[in-house]
């Protein structure tokens, strides 16, 4: 069954939380469209858009596509634009001002869906799921590095909001999709043939060093503090834990989801088609 075209229109659609700190922040959400909106009425493209929200990012969120000193990216293009077979991949308006977004080098000047296009003929069969019942701060970390492994979808099970900034708009290019409950995710992966292997550090678990992952799996990840919800343990194939060997009872959650997404990458990717 392939969802795809619903998976970006789903993760976007908003959902009213309950009255004080969530209000306040859908009185925000909907100022920040409306400030969007205005600008897009003032001729922002979306180009302009990704690489303005891409420079209003946090500082301590920059990554090693930022390691570069002074003003990342790259300038307008430099000669004759591309012209015949594959020029349509290009963006008129980045060819013109230069690209200044947090994509590899090899995606320059293209338009975002011709990138999305690119890494969706080499997705792998992996599929992430995170646990979302208190709106948790992890989710964007765990977008942008699923992103990195090119993985299939990343599913966010619970409230439907979650905060983009850490995501780096790389959500842009990764395919998102929304299950009310842990069970609905449960049936999904079902109909879809993907096994559920769960990361946590209960008692009994499998040690994720020596566990064998399906290479259709699906790894779900429990929010900061709780962990991996009773209910979908139950329904994993498996509980898999990341050997620590310091003071503090966990690891961070987005932390956790690189490592346990890395695990599966060397046992079942073709390195040869890495960056």
């Amino acid at each position: 069954m392939d969802s795809r075209n619903e998976m970006d229109q789903d993760a976007q659609v908003g959902q009213v939380e309950p009255a004080g700190e969530a209000v306040r922040a859908e009185s925000a959400e909907q100022t920040a469209r409306g400030e969007s909106t205005a600008r897009a009425a003032q001729g922002e493209s979306a180009a302009q858009q990704e690489q303005r929200e891409q420079r209003e990012q946090p500082e301590e969120a920059k990554g090693p596509t930022e390691w570069n000193e002074g003003r990342h990216g790259v300038g307008p293009w430099e000669g004759p634009w591309p012209e015949g077979p594959g020029a349509d991949k290009y963006d008129p308006e980045l060819l013109r001002e230069g690209d200044r977004r947090n994509v590899v080098d090899a995606y320059r000047y293209w338009r975002r869906e011709a990138i999305k296009g690119d890494i969706d003929k080499r997705r792998h069969s992996l599929h992430i799921a995170i646990e979302n019942f208190e709106n948790d701060a992890n989710i964007g970390t765990v977008v942008r590095t699923a992103n990195a492994f090119a993985v299939d979808t990343v599913h966010i099970v619970g409230r439907r909001r979650w905060n983009r900034r850490g995501a780096m708009v790389t959500d842009r290019y990764q395919h998102l999709r929304h299950h009310e409950s842990v069970d609905k995710l449960i049936a999904w992966a079902a109909e879809e043939d993907l096994t559920v292997v769960a990361i946590d550090n209960t008692p009994g678990c499998v040690p994720l060093e020596t566990a064998e992952l399906p290479e259709r799996s699906l790894l779900l990840f429990g929010q900061e503090g709780p962990g991996v919800s009773a209910a979908a343990q139950d329904a994993a194939l498996m509980t898999c834990s990341i050997a620590q060997f310091g003071s503090t009872r966990s690891i961070n959650a987005g932390v956790a989801a690189g490592i346990a997404m890395h695990a599966w990458i060397r046992q079942h990717a073709d390195l040869n088609n890495s960056w």
